[in-house]
């Protein structure tokens, strides 16, 4: 079994010399112990790295074919008594034909032989001087020191225990072609996906084979280990500079150093399990092709528990670490925000947006989409009917960043105070006003809401919603109150991506006074400002003090629906991209906060109003998310106790 879904995979590029199977067996084996000695499972190696790939015409030569096959049989031996599993490229024979092949070993026998589909015989290339096509052979099997392997295009080499760790194997051209074997294995169930090749250099070739390894991996949804000869096949014509990759689901991992004149051994860890139940979820990949059945090789069971993983766990996966990726996040969420915003007023027929501000980030967003909105219809700012409401814990930062920013973004401003309408309520319901309860504070955010609602009847316009993705996620909002507007613009954004975005706003977009007004806005905490202000008139009640930080309950979140992970998975990676903020109890405390509170609020998320998905993560009743009401979390809070 393997801990987590992780499993180490390796890339290797040995140092290589033509037609020297002795001396390339060596560097093959070292490689092999370095992988062993690092927990590497899976570790695949070039395209006919036993002999080198560019032998030309010594391919014919009988040696040359038998040596390779003894360097096989070492190959295989130097495995014994470990599960590690290798692939390695040789030229073998079968009934009489030469095939170029991946040989796959583990613990000391060849588990199965996997020949290479289709050859390029263009430009440089002129395989089939020397080798038959794979996609020719019917033999299913091939004798090899004494036993049947397995042989064959359509192998789905399966771990004994665990369901999710599969592979399947393809070489070098099979990759180019329009429908590569690697997509028949990964509808067979191949969860992860090599590629043994001699792939030369030429001009801007290195960034086409990173797209096809990048998007080959996201189209199987799978793992794709990539490695390619280097420099020390022969120069005669061209020259090969040991490109490995390791791509998931569409992102390049890990790469190696190309043109290296040492040997290579690139390793990261790949999520298995998060692969294997994307699929699941997507109705479209369930059933294997008809057309290439696959045939299953059982591998001996592994057991690995990885200490430390290599891939970096991003303690905000909802932002790109990249500052240019970040930017261009941005512009399309907020290209997306407006577009859908734009349509809802198109069909309605309305020309006036009311937006609520309270001076806090959602509202501020809410109201620079509405800004752009109105902008892309041609309809004038003061068709946005900004109403800022002052209500019991209203401080004077948050006042005057609301004030600020209407009068930037030149609106219709109007200011309406719900403390004596909210008082007339207290006493018409018989509720002590100097009670500081859950009544308190919901009186004041129905308040706010009818009015938006009602400005909106009168001036025949739309309530723009401000509530985030991360607020519907832990219910924190007041149901019928901030919980209900007319168009969510908000809504699949989460809370620690709102502020990234008012932040680019205000660096690619706002001019003028709105820049610094922005600024303010992002530096203020987050609070609902329900509650009375402290002595100094500061923001006394802030949300993550009572519900958490939001960067964890986002980072909760994101695994848990996007990758679908358990709670102990969460809790193991969030100890590790949180390590030098938090420690394993209030890691532990918030996350079961977080699905206490995720379980218990569906009531609230299955009848919110229509809003944008921007992301990969959705809670939309009508799209994504299709949960009960009165579901029970105590399974997902058990096994938090078991951790």
């Amino acid at each position: 079994m393997i801990k987590y879904g992780f499993v180490r995979v390796g890339a290797a590029v040995p140092e290589v010399k033509v037609a020297d199977t002795e001396f390339n067996t060596r560097k093959i084996i070292e490689i092999m112990d370095k992988a062993i000695e690092n927990d590497v499972y899976l570790t695949v190696f070039p395209e006919l790295c036993i002999t080198g790939y560019t032998c030309g015409d010594l391919f014919q030569q009988p040696l040359l074919l038998d040596m390779a096959l003894k360097s096989l049989k070492k190959i295989a031996d130097k495995s014994s008594g470990c599960k590690n599993v290798f692939i390695v490229g040789l030229p073998l024979m079968i009934n009489q034909q030469l095939y170029n092949c991946a040989a796959v070993v583990q613990n000391g026998k060849v588990r199965g032989i996997v020949p290479k589909q289709y050859l390029p015989n263009y430009n440089e290339f002129y395989e089939k001087r020397w080798f038959s096509e794979g996609r020719n052979l019917s033999d299913d099997y091939v004798n090899i020191f004494g036993h049947d392997v397995p042989c064959g295009n359509n192998l789905i080499f399966q771990d004994e225990l665990t369901g999710e760790l599969s592979f399947g194997v393809e070489i070098c051209e099979d990759l180019w072609m329009p429908v590569p074997p690697s997509s028949f294995q990964a509808k067979n169930g191949a969860v992860i996906l090599c590629n043994l090749s001699a792939s030369n250099e030429v001009i801007g070739k290195n960034e086409y084979r990173r797209m096809l390894v990048k998007s080959q991996s996201g189209r199987c949804i799978a793992a794709y280990v990539y490695t390619s000869s280097g420099v020390g096949e022969s120069t005669t014509d061209l020259v090969f500079g040991g490109q490995a990759l390791i791509a998931e689901n569409g992102t390049i991992l890990i790469e190696s150093r190309r043109f290296a004149r040492e040997s290579q051994l690139i390793m990261q860890d790949v999520d298995v399990k998060r692969l294997y139940y994307e699929r699941a979820n997507i109705s479209s990949f369930s059933e294997p092709d008809p057309t290439v059945a696959g045939r299953r090789v059982v591998l001996e069971p592994v057991s690995f528990e990885l200490k430390e993983l290599l891939r970096k766990i991003d303690k905000h996966p909802f932002i790109p670490a990249d500052s240019a990726e970040c930017n261009e996040r941005c512009s399309e969420i907020f290209s997306i925000q407006t577009a859908g915003l734009a349509k809802r007023l198109t069909h309605t027929g309305l020309k006036k947006m009311v937006v609520g501000i309270s001076g806090g980030l959602d509202s501020t967003l809410a109201l620079l989409v509405a800004c752009q909105t109105a902008d892309m219809l041609n309809l004038p700012r003061k068709n946005i009917i900004a109403v800022t409401m002052p209500g019991f814990g209203t401080t004077g930062r948050t006042y005057e960043n609301a004030v600020n920013l209407m009068k930037s973004m030149d609106v219709d401003l109007r200011e309406i105070d719900i403390k004596a309408a909210c008082l007339q309520h207290f006493h018409d319901i018989g509720h002590d006003p100097d009670v500081y309860d859950v009544t308190y504070e919901n009186v004041q955010a129905r308040e706010r809401t009818q009015i938006l609602m009602d400005i909106a009847n009168r001036e025949g316009g739309l309530v723009v919603g401000t509530g985030d993705l991360s607020e519907l996620a832990l219910g924190w909002s007041t149901y019928n109150g901030d919980h209900m507007s007319m168009y969510a613009v908000n809504c699949g954004v989460p809370k620690t991506l709102v502020k990234y975005l008012v932040t680019w706003y205000s660096e690619n977009i706002a001019t003028g006074k709105t820049v610094s007004i922005l600024k303010s806005i992002a530096d203020t905490p987050i609070s609902p400002e329900l509650m009375p202000p402290n002595e100094n008139g500061e923001i006394e009640q802030k949300t993550e003090d009572i519900i958490g930080p939001y960067e964890l309950h986002d980072f909760f979140l994101y695994y848990m629906i996007r990758h679908r992970a358990d709670p102990g998975k969460i809790l193991y990676l969030a100890r590790i991209a949180f390590k030098d903020q938090y420690d394993e109890k209030t890691i532990k405390k918030w996350l079961k906060v977080f699905y206490r509170r995720f379980f218990s609020q569906q009531f609230k998320r299955s009848c919110i109003p229509d809003g944008p998905k921007v992301g990969t993560v959705s809670l939309s009743p009508r799209g994504d998310w299709r949960m009960p009401s009165d579901a029970s979390a105590a399974l997902w809070l058990s096994e938090l106790e078991d951790e």
